[in-house]
């Protein structure tokens, strides 16, 4: 059990939250949700003992082994993957290493076998002898081949890294486990494979994630950082969204309602308390009128921006053929005679560990790349947009402010227009003055976003365009591209984005080559998984 008691937090004489109480009890996944900077890493940090609070106090068991995803990809450079995931539980490390340390003394002493014997019985009792494969299992789930246990980490690609990290603090059965972003850079396999994990596993979770199927697949709670407040919720993300603006619902129909019997009173005063026969029922009516009150909505942190693409035309029947397209890079063959057409009620989604392939691919169709072979034809009717993975290029050196940035991708160049359109997406009057070469990530994925729908386009052609995004802005992207009536190429790791968006998944193979399957994302994965039976 966790209790957290008047916990509060301050920052440069304003409080993140405060009057904190809440129970974590064991056998339950606690999903953290909220906007951007309302403090969700900061608790999670709170919780882990790696920052103090202002106020209020954190109490675990100290008999519970506590485990932390760590966010520093190269503090264990030094170390071998497979000793970097034991590390995971530090005590059976430091057992195992100075029972290795004493067996290699040269000069072993009788004191010598005596300690090694206690270190021998202590190390059988944590599971120090299954702890390579207990580790080893953990890697080959999240992906990483056996050929890799062995490896230093400073050599291990940082895409790998994260995956290394994820198993360490998964290894050996700890009693609470605290991830911030577990999600993040994960293949949908390996994500698959932790919220498999993760509904398996006994103990404690709590979770900081904007992975909105990973909210509702593994966590029973929710706990809601909103308002300089942090509550906690039964059920997972889906339901708390849902009840959440049920609640705002019943509140702005109550308060509907309050204000039509307050100006209802107001005009019976105002016709009938200068009449003598009507004076005491006015009166009456002013008392009653006195006791009612609008009820103020709460003034959240949480600001969605309004993503939706209007394309200038209809597409016709020819939208685009890939004929026999090949490309290698840095002497890796990524497609290899890859043949597929798109038609114009096609919502695609990339996925498959081959990323590289993709964005290859993206940047064929886009004409920044030409194929070794093949070729590529758009339809005449065809106005595409694109949001590539790396948007360096629009920003880097550039020191125009934002409004004039946009201005070179709108039709219209007044300035009322485009602070009006960068306002709904979320970009405030001082905003828009911002030189775009120092806009955050985020900001600048809104700034693509913005770009696109000023396009016209009728095919979207979008490579990871959640990245950076917070939870509220990646569903303003759900629905905008749920909504959108053209052509969609989306390579994503957010599974409910796939899901609710795509009608067709083309997956690439490590070999370059792709399978196509019309369908739902689900429906891929159900196949996918009927063929690993067979």
């Amino acid at each position: 059990m966790i209790t957290v008691s008047n916990l509060g937090m301050q920052f440069g004489g304003q409080w993140l939250f405060q009057h904190v109480d809440l129970q974590f009890l064991p056998g339950n996944c606690y999903g953290i949700i909220g906007a951007n900077g309302a403090g969700k890493s900061t608790f999670l940090r709170i919780l882990t003992g790696e920052l103090d609070s202002t106020t209020g106090s954190i109490d675990i068991d100290p008999t519970k082994r506590v485990s932390v995803l760590k966010q520093n990809q190269n503090a264990y450079d030094d170390y071998t993957v497979m000793d970097t995931v034991i590390m995971g539980n530090q005590h059976l490390y430091d057992v195992m290493k100075e029972k290795d340390a004493i067996y290699e003394k040269p000069d072993f002493t009788d004191e010598d076998g005596l300690r090694a014997a206690d270190l021998e019985a202590e190390f059988a009792e944590l599971g120090g002898w299954e702890a390579e494969s207990d580790a080893s299992r953990l890697l080959q789930g999240l992906g990483i081949g056996t050929e890799l246990h062995y490896d230093q980490m400073a050599s291990v690609d940082p895409r790998l890294k994260v995956k290394v990290l994820l198993a360490q603090a998964l290894f050996g059965n700890p009693d609470i486990v605290m991830l911030d972003e577990p999600t993040n850079n994960l293949d949908i396999e390996a994500i698959n494979w932790l919220e498999d994990f993760l509904l398996d596993f006994p103990g404690m979770v709590i979770a900081v994630s904007h992975d909105r199927h990973f909210l509702n697949t593994v966590c029973t709670h929710t706990v809601d950082i909103d308002y300089g407040k942090i509550k906690m919720y039964v059920g997972n993300y889906d339901f708390w969204y849902e009840s959440s603006q049920m609640v705002q619902a019943m509140i702005r129909n109550k308060n509907k309602k309050n204000q039509e019997k307050i100006e209802e009173l107001q005009l019976f005063i105002q016709r009938f308390s200068a009449n003598k026969a009507k004076a005491k029922q006015a009166t009456a009516r002013r008392k009653l009128l006195d006791k009612l009150s609008v009820e103020e909505m709460p003034s959240s942190t949480r600001r969605y921006p309004f993503v939706g693409f209007q394309q200038e035309r209809e597409l016709g029947k020819d939208v685009l053929t890939v004929k026999d397209v090949s490309v290698t890079v840095d002497g890796v063959k990524l497609l290899d005679k890859v043949y597929f057409s798109v038609g114009r009620t096609d919502k695609i989604a990339f996925v498959g560990e081959n990323e590289l392939a993709q964005t290859a691919l993206f940047k064929i169709l886009m004409g920044e790349l030409e194929p070794e072979e093949g070729s590529v034809k758009w339809g005449v009717s065809t106005i595409r947009s694109y949001l590539p993975k790396d948007n360096s290029p629009y920003f880097e050196g550039n020191e125009e402010e934002l409004v004039d940035w946009l201005r070179q991708y709108s039709a219209k160049k007044d300035d009322v227009y485009l602070r009006g359109f960068l306002g709904r997406m979320l970009f405030s009057n001082e905003d828009v003055f911002k030189h775009v070469n120092v806009l955050s990530g985020g900001e600048k994925v809104r700034c693509m976003l913005s770009k696109m729908m000023l396009s016209g386009a009728n095919v979207l052609l979008l490579d990871q365009p959640t990245n950076h995004l917070d939870m509220e802005s990646i569903q303003a992207v759900n629905k905008g591209l749920e909504a959108f009536q053209g052509v969609v190429l989306l390579a994503s790791h957010d599974h409910e984005l796939l899901t609710s968006t795509c009608n067709r998944v083309i997956a690439f193979q490590p070999d370059g080559t792709i399978v196509d399957r019309y369908g739902t994302y689900d429906d891929y994965l159900n196949w996918l998984a009927e063929q690993k039976k067979d």
